[in-house]
């Protein structure tokens, strides 16, 4: 949990809880929100100990933040700060000055990143809105705390929003749709839903995966877990149950094993014609979803019988920048962009397999040119949490699954 944290920074921890022990002792003072979603989530976890616990220092998770570069410095790695647990969740530091991998310095020429990394309170927008307004941003002298509870719990009218109705010291409301995917909708789409484009998770959820009835689940069913236990331990009420505050996702190796599942098939007996098939069916969106920077990649590597690899084949899925397919012709019209720097590093990488939707079995064929012989084909799903990295930057990959087959090859 303390993994490259300073000790000043737990001795501070210390402190705020021991003041949290006290005030949960003598319960006077409504607790108010002047500084709105800036307030730093510190303050809550002075009461909410195991959600700030989880929030900030990912306890009882799997996640772990791998070194990454960005394009303009290929040879420097990028890593945690000293000051920031490298196991914390990606909502706990978004934002946060210094983030490490800050879109604004690499993609955007120091642009404000304002609207889901500093939002105003907002409403829970309807499940069936089609199109996802973003939300109002923070003043910029706001900006320097990121996301913080109060980000998605404070309402428009100062309220803290939560599943139940319960007694605390500031003024609560009971909202079920805290508990559904409408709650992560604003930050997670952006306008209509266009397949094959990046930041349209939510979208992906309600198009590919409620609506045709793959499943029930919401967002928070995968990717915040419940477990019994009380909302605020100093306080006397009950252990209900509570959703973790982790939010497992491309940097859980546990979430990203779940989500896609690969089979090789021959066709045809004897012929070195294969089809590789990559199957959705762990994820309630498409893999890989969000930002254009994820990637999957199928390798796959065709072994003689001495072991000798005679053929090999990569396909790339990842998210398109925008509304239309990645492509190097579009390079000379990306320098006019006022998101040149990131619309010219996803063209520049070409054409590509679009990420494969909820439900979705993508079926991919190679016909290698084989001798009559018996082989081993290998196949590899890679998990990269940033694709325009230098393709020996191994670092920052994750292998998700594979599978073998062997196959005889006659002459033709």
């Amino acid at each position: 949990m303390t993994h490259g944290i300073k000790s000043n920074v737990l001795s501070a921890m210390a402190a705020l809880l021991l003041t949290a022990s006290i005030a949960a002792t003598a319960w006077s003072a409504e607790v108010t929100f002047p500084d709105g979603t800036a307030t730093p989530s510190e303050t809550c976890g002075a009461c909410h100990k195991a959600i700030y616990r989880e929030f900030a220092f990912g306890f009882g998770s799997d996640i772990h933040y791998k070194p990454t570069t960005v394009p303009t410095k290929a040879s420097e790695k990028l890593t945690m700060p000293v000051k920031v647990s490298a196991t914390a969740t990606a909502h706990a530091f978004a934002g946060v000055e210094p983030y490490p991998i800050h879109a604004r310095e690499a993609e955007e020429e120091g642009k404000s990143c304002n609207v889901c990394h500093y939002p105003e309170p907002f409403a829970i927008p309807d499940t069936n809105t089609l199109e996802m307004v973003k939300p109002k941003g923070r003043p910029k002298d706001k900006e320097a705390v990121g996301i913080t509870c109060a980000s998605c719990h404070l309402t428009p009218e100062g309220k803290i929003r939560g599943p139940y109705s319960v007694n605390a010291p500031h003024e609560t409301v009971a909202d079920p749709a805290i508990q559904t995917s409408a709650m992560c909708a604003y930050c997670h789409s952006m306008g209509k839903r266009v397949v094959g484009k990046q930041t349209q998770t939510f979208l992906e959820w309600r198009e590919d995966f409620n609506k045709p009835g793959l499943g029930k689940q919401q967002c928070q069913d995968c990717h915040m877990p419940r477990t019994l236990r009380k909302v605020a331990e100093n306080y006397n009420n009950p252990e209900r149950a509570v959703a973790r505050h982790l939010w497992t996702g491309g940097r859980s190796r546990q979430r990203l094993a779940s989500a896609l599942s690969m089979a090789i098939s021959q066709p045809d007996a004897g012929s070195p014609n294969m089809n590789f098939h990559v199957i959705n069916i762990g994820a309630g969106h498409s893999v890989p979803t969000g930002s254009n920077r994820r990637a999957i990649y199928l390798n796959v590597e065709v072994l003689n019988k001495k072991g000798k690899n005679v053929a090999t084949k990569e396909w790339m899925f990842a998210p398109w920048y925008g509304p239309r397919p990645d492509d190097k012709k579009f390079l000379e019209e990306d320098k006019k962009r006022p998101d040149a720097i990131a619309a010219t590093q996803a063209d520049a990488q070409g054409p590509h397999e679009t990420s494969i939707r909820a439900g979705e079995e993508r079926i991919l064929p190679w016909a290698p040119n084989l001798k009559a012989g018996e082989y081993t084909v290998k196949a590899r799903l890679i998990y990269d949490l940033n694709r325009y990295n230098n393709r020996s930057f191994k670092d920052d990959q994750t292998e998700i699954n594979s599978t073998t087959l062997r196959i005889k090859v006659k002459k033709g």
